[in-house]
């Protein structure tokens, strides 16, 4: 496999880890312990690194190396707000996509296993689940400039941050709710299915906003890295 070809994989694969919450918001990624892993060089790791801290999935510390970006509540409930607005478009687009077979027949083998399960087992397989129930959704609307947006806006980085508070009771509603919202696209109820997105999204935002303050960075940590970095440049 040539450079650019490895750089791709490792970029891909850890990108990857990130977005299924393997990897989670704050972990250092230590370089001698990856570059053993994958069997690739040094340079060519920091290179990955740069790659994914442009697409904001991680940030490079001065002193420190690389770590999954870790974010401030401000940050989190901002990311939150374009993610309802496009999610309530996907719902809608995959409930009117539906009539065509393939596409629901897609869309419903992605998402029956994750619902029919019994309640995820812990915080971090929740994590894992709802991305993937959520990507369906933008899977489904069609639209690849959309999926690629919804990316960005790493969902799991926020959720990863807020594992501590994930309680059972929280877990069993929202899988409640991914459940109603899975049988309104399926039903082709475009109608239902933006609004109970935007139900669903809006209990989570303010999950975000009374979530204790000590699981997000705070704004001064934020402020004082950024300082670092710009000394460092």
């Amino acid at each position: 496999m040539s450079t650019k070809g490895k750089l791709a994989s490792l970029v891909a694969e850890l990108d990857a880890r990130i977005e299924s919450a393997a990897l989670v918001s704050g972990q250092r990624l230590v370089e001698a312990d990856l570059t053993q892993e994958f069997g690739v060089s040094r340079a060519l790791l920091r290179e990955a690194f740069r790659h994914l801290a442009a697409e904001g999935a991680i940030e490079l510390v001065p002193n420190r190396g690389a770590e999954v970006r870790r974010l401030t509540k401000c940050e989190a409930l901002e990311l939150f707000e374009i993610r309802t607005e496009l999610e309530v478009l996907a719902a809608r687009r995959a409930a009117s996509r539906m009539g065509t077979a393939d596409v629901a027949q897609a869309f419903e083998a992605r998402v029956t296993p994750l619902l029919s399960r019994p309640q995820p087992s812990g915080a971090m397989e929740y994590i894992s689940e709802n991305e993937a129930f959520h990507r369906a959704i933008f899977v489904a609307a069609g639209n690849r400039t959309l999926l690629d947006l919804s990316r960005k806006l790493r969902l799991s980085l926020i959720m990863s941050q807020l594992r501590a508070a994930l309680t059972p009771d929280v877990l069993s509603l929202s899988q409640r709710e991914h459940r109603a919202i899975a049988a309104a696209i399926l039903g082709e109820d475009p109608a239902l299915a933006e609004a109970l997105v935007r139900q669903h999204l809006g209990r989570a935002t303010q999950f975000v906003c009374e979530a204790p303050e000590k699981l997000f960075r705070s704004t001064e940590e934020r402020s004082a890295k950024g300082q670092e970095g710009s000394a460092a440049r």
